[in-house]
């Protein structure tokens, strides 16, 4: 054995992903993982760099490491993720606690590189690939209900907000079988939701396989799993997606659909290649095709130029789609992407206040929605004990709804159980299990 890793995940479930993949090739080197910094030879940072306070937490964190790497001179620290392409210099030159930096192409270099740093040396590997999609590397997952499996890396859209096509490269996409097999795996193993993960899943292609034939042969392993997926560009959610979605019953109505803006000048600014009568016109289409369809959006407050108009813009379309939720930022210039150069002119008051507003109209709609549940029964996927108390647990149903119920003998996380909702809140359902629903492999039925 060579030692003992502790590793922490900042940012988007991407990371998760790829921290299970690091995981993989460090165990089959010869670590082991450890969950105590205090036990660990090697720290391990994976990063996320799409907004600012994202790589303020990661040097916040780095001054915690500081002290443990006195105490323990051999200690190595690195970084890896998309911090360590775009900010190399200042990280190794400037905070000299950082032994390794890896971007996200290089993982596999990372024990060779972490022997280097052993010896005294940087370890430093940044370089984007074309071609790499790790697919022949088993990720390490402990044993659980849901597992997030990245089928593809990359992004050829180049929104000029957003810095992934600096620090995760250009898109390629894994082979539809490799995929299959992990499912097929995970199914062995007990787990009962997969989210496959992509910058934009919609790009996916393996020869002629486009992401609609990965959703369904993913959900014909195991018809007790669940498929999600994030996330989708509108400009490529196709008819096909739509109706894949709608065919298959373990393949979740539930889209993340970012809309960034309401203002088609904002969008244009944006280069988000759709304009908001496309957005509006493709949530319809999918509501037609897909009965009980639910929507999340992400949504920029205070983009350079932005104007009240243009707020008011995002506010109605906000009215008109009626999201089930939504990430709410306020803008933040990353150096490097086209905004950059546009300038940050919303002052931060204005984009601050603009963000409450967006927060609170959000969560009167996710109240609406849910109040509207009151009385009706769903089916949901038992994930474990609620977070406020043992007395009872927490599943969700497959449009991501958050379902509370009280603890009984004989419901189990992995139970799949039709509960009649009894109350609501914008976040949270809570109800009475009607009954558990028997396991079976041909069938699963995900709407009461």
């Amino acid at each position: 054995m060579k030692g003992n890793i502790y590793i922490e995940t900042y940012g988007c479930q991407m990371n998760v992903a790829d921290t299970e993949l690091v995981l993989g090739i460090l165990k089959n080197n010869g670590y082991e993982l450890t969950k105590n910094a205090h036990e660990a030879n090697v720290i391990l940072l994976n990063t996320c760099s799409i907004r600012e306070n994202a790589e303020q937490r990661i040097y916040g964190r780095l001054g915690n490491f500081k002290t443990l790497k006195t105490l323990k001179p051999d200690l190595v620290v690195g970084i890896l993720g998309c911090m360590a392409e775009r900010l190399r210099k200042d990280l190794i030159e400037e905070k000299k606690i950082v032994d390794v930096v890896v971007g996200p192409d290089e993982y596999r270099k990372l024990p060779e590189l972490i022997d280097t740093a052993f010896n005294g040396e940087k370890g430093i590997g940044i370089k984007l690939s074309r071609t790499e999609t790790y697919d022949d590397i088993i990720p390490y997952r402990e044993d659980g209900l849901q597992a997030w499996i990245s089928v593809m890396r990359g992004c050829d859209k180049f929104c000029t907000f957003c810095v992934v096509p600096f620090t995760r490269g250009r898109e390629r996409s894994r082979t539809l079988n490799s995929i299959v097999n992990e499912i097929k795996q995970l199914s062995l193993r007990g787990f009962k939701e997969v989210t496959l993960l992509g910058q934009n899943v919609n790009s996916y292609l393996d020869g002629n396989f486009d992401f609609a034939d990965l959703l369904s042969a993913c959900a014909v392993v195991d018809r007790n799993i669940r498929i999600r997926f994030t996330t989708s560009h509108p400009q490529d959610l196709s008819d096909k997606l739509l109706y894949t979605i709608a065919e298959n019953s373990n393949i979740c109505n539930y889209i993340h659909l970012p809309v960034q803006s309401g203002s088609n000048r904002i969008l244009q600014l944006m280069n988000r290649t759709y304009t908001i009568e496309q957005y509006l016109s493709l949530i319809e289409k999918a509501r037609k095709i897909i009965p009980g369809v639910s929507f999340s959006t992400d949504i920029i407050s205070g983009f350079p130029t932005e104007a009240y108009e243009d707020h008011v813009m995002t506010l109605d379309v906000m009215r008109l789609v009626k999201y089930d939720g939504a990430y709410m930022f306020k803008y933040s210039p990353r150096e490097g992407t086209k905004s950059f150069k546009m300038g940050d002119d919303v002052p931060e008051e204005i984009k601050t206040k603009r963000l409450q507003e967006i927060i609170e109209l959000q969560q009167n709609i996710s109240s609406e929605i849910n109040q509207s549940l009151v009385g009706k029964e769903e089916i949901v996927l038992i994930e474990g004990l609620s977070r406020k108390s043992e007395k009872f647990l927490s599943g969700r149903t497959d449009t991501n709804k958050i379902v509370i119920v009280p603890l009984e003998e004989n419901l189990a996380e992995g139970s799949y159980v039709k509960v009649k909702i009894e109350r609501a809140t914008s976040a949270t359902l809570f109800g009475n299990v009607v009954s558990v629903i028997e396991p079976g492999r041909e069938t699963l039925p995900l709407t009461a």
